[in-house]
């Protein structure tokens, strides 16, 4: 795209931290993007105020609750409201260039894929999208000729770091994690966490299912089945380093053994941005980095044994089939359990662990197949967290 044209874009869960970050990313590049389709689950009233300031075609709000009162708001400004998760999937078939995915959880997996098939590029911050359902997605990305470009920071760092290296082999990615609040502590220490102290990341500002799954470490695991979709990977080509300064966002090695690395200060418009404009680089005045300011870059291994969530994701991503959706959902479910303090902080990867030995393994999984697993696997994870609650 020339850096003249416009790109319509939709904003597939515009209120949470990605959504909100990428209407910046747009607020500062007038004339470079018009905004079609904004969809919220909940936040009815700064989905109003968005639909105020970029006047989309079509607006969708999750929860019927909310309706009446995005209706009402919206009427006079000639963008038409729509309900329901099936408006959201809907709402993909309007006309416009790119879905920006930052829905959480499974529940972007439908609007995603129905984008998918309408032929729209699909920028991917939902990284369950990949998790859950990888071998569907990219298979029809290829079928329909759509570009799948990463959203989240580690992925955007490959993705940068392998641009004009298509003809070269890749020998390993090397996905980098800045070991989260908790880095260095033990399980004794962590019995006790609450999740107001989960929910304070020294580095990344994030919405509070990212930041918990980022002080288990998942949020790394999810990266790693990611990677394996987005780059086709065997996952044994996949390393996770912990380098905790968040300036090195990820690394790829080649068969000569030369690594490059993507730097900058962790700050998710600088991904967003590259993703809406690629191949374009646009200008912006986000803060730069300075490397007075950080003498030392450090690197670690992540400790599997007391952030188990990390090892359970590689051996989701090495058994592949439904068992990434299983994981993922059991996840979901511990995660919300926790930040409502009814279970504790160990007892989200027990959660986890337990439903990956209960669910039935589906190794080449349909639609409906996900679509089930999730669906059962959640009640497996209910039930259990159920047992533990505080």
């Amino acid at each position: 795209m020339e850096d003249s044209a416009q790109k319509n874009i939709a904003i597939l869960g515009s209120t949470g931290s990605i959504g909100a970050q990428t209407l910046q990313v747009v607020r500062a590049n007038p004339g470079k993007f018009k905004v079609q389709v904004l969809t919220a689950y909940n936040n009815a009233d700064l989905l109003v105020r968005q639909c105020q300031e970029f006047c989309p075609k079509v607006a969708v709000i999750g929860n019927e609750n909310h309706y009446d009162k995005v209706k009402d708001a919206l009427r006079s400004m000639g963008v038409e409201a729509r309900v329901g998760a099936d408006a959201i999937v809907e709402a993909m078939e309007i006309e416009f260039d790119m879905a920006v995915a930052a829905m959480v959880g499974f529940s972007g997996l439908a609007p995603t894929l129905k984008a998918i098939e309408c032929g729209k590029d699909i920028a991917l911050a939902n990284k369950e999208t990949l998790v859950v359902a990888g071998e569907l997605v990219t298979n029809l990305a290829k079928k329909k000729g759509v570009r799948i470009l990463p959203v989240d920071s580690e992925h955007s760092a490959i993705f940068q770091c392998l641009i004009g290296e298509e003809n070269n082999e890749v020998e390993k990615l090397y996905l980098t994690a800045s070991g989260g609040p908790f880095r260095g502590k033990d399980r004794e220490f962590l019995k006790t966490v609450k999740k107001e102290q989960a929910l304070k990341h020294p580095n990344w500002d994030m919405g509070a299912k990212i930041t918990i799954d980022s002080s288990t470490l998942m949020n790394k695991g999810l990266e790693v089945i990611e990677a394996k979709w987005l780059f086709d990977m065997n996952p044994v080509d996949i390393d996770v380093v912990v380098h905790p300064q968040s300036i090195i966002h990820s690394m790829v090695q080649f068969r000569d053994g030369s690594i490059k690395a993507q730097m900058g200060l962790p700050d998710m418009r600088l991904p967003i941005q590259f993703a809406l404009s690629y191949p374009s680089r646009y200008e912006s005045n986000f803060p730069r980095f300075n490397f007075a300011e950080y003498p030392a870059l450090t690197f670690e291994k992540p400790d599997l044994t007391t952030f188990r969530n990390l090892a359970f994701a590689f051996e989701a991503a090495r058994k592949g089939g439904n068992t990434p959706c299983v994981m993922n959902a059991a996840n979901e479910v511990a995660v919300a359990e926790f930040l409502h303090d009814r279970i504790g902080f160990l007892e989200i990867s027990d959660v986890i662990e337990e439903c990956m030995n209960r669910m039935p393994y589906i190794p080449s999984p349909d639609f409906n197949d996900y679509i089930e697993t999730d669906r059962e696997t959640r009640i497996i994870a209910q039930e259990i967290a159920n047992k533990w609650t505080h």
